[in-house]
């Protein structure tokens, strides 16, 4: 057993999780990795039983069986729920649709080991590292990502993106207090409350790929939620305080 896990959501990925799997396996840091999947009607989940079953990765794999698709944020705590419980030490968050390399988990372990407590793999900190994307989606996020710094005053240049790492300590305090959002609200509020309870946040470049397998899980209704959602979490903050 690896002292790091890795949580990877699914909802239809059977076209993406082997080759993701494969990845992390040949990687030369060991991560465990816990799948939470949604009920997924293309039978993702049955593919990781499958897996499982026959003994295919010498990486310890778990999988979590959710019976609908209850949104991205509740099935990310479900993950790190189960990975506190397994005691891990570090606890990170994947795409399963090929967006983030794995192999930028080995320099965000470190950064975790030496110097933060949470680390974002970041497509902005240097320069803009976005492949494939149209250009209306590009401007949507790096938009985003400003309204974010302006609205929270964290000085992060990435701040809604989904390949992060948390230290046990970080992740616990965090976990502590209400997570309410699901899409990139979701990824925000994580990183808001970390940096309320003064955890050292590190920003590690990344090149972002767009998904080739699949369809986008991207709905007007997350871009909503996130609008808005985040300006009332900020006016929320001035009058609460967090849990650590």
């Amino acid at each position: 057993m690896s002292d790091s896990v890795i949580i990877i959501p699914t909802y239809n990925e059977i076209g993406n999780i082997e080759t993701i799997l494969n990845q992390i396996q040949g990687l030369n840091s060991l991560f465990d990795v816990i799948i939470v999947d949604d009920n997924s009607p293309d039978k993702t989940g049955e593919l990781v039983k499958e897996f499982i079953s026959k003994k295919k990765y010498k990486i310890k794999l778990l999988l979590i069986e959710r019976e609908s698709k209850n949104g991205l944020g509740s099935a990310y705590i479900e993950g790190f729920k189960k990975a506190l419980s397994l005691n891990y030490n570090y606890i990170f968050q994947l795409d399963c649709d090929g967006s983030h390399n794995p192999e930028k988990l080995i320099e965000m372990k470190d950064s975790l080991n030496s110097s933060s407590d949470i680390v974002v793999g970041s497509r902005y900190v240097k320069g803009i590292s976005v492949l494939h994307w149209p250009l209306s989606r590009l401007i949507l996020s790096i938009s985003a990502n400003y309204y974010v710094k302006i609205i929270t005053g964290m000085n992060l240049s990435d701040s809604t993106g989904g390949f992060n790492g948390y230290s046990k300590k970080a992740l616990k305090s965090i976990l502590k207090n209400n997570i309410s959002f699901q899409g990139y609200a979701f990824q925000i509020q994580m990183k808001f409350i970390g940096n309320k309870l003064g955890y050292k946040i590190d920003e590690i470049p990344i090149i972002f790929r767009d998904r080739e397998v699949g369809e986008s899980k991207m709905s007007i209704n997350i871009f909503y939620e996130a609008f808005f959602g985040i300006l009332i979490m900020k006016i929320k903050s001035l009058f609460k305080s967090y849990k650590s």
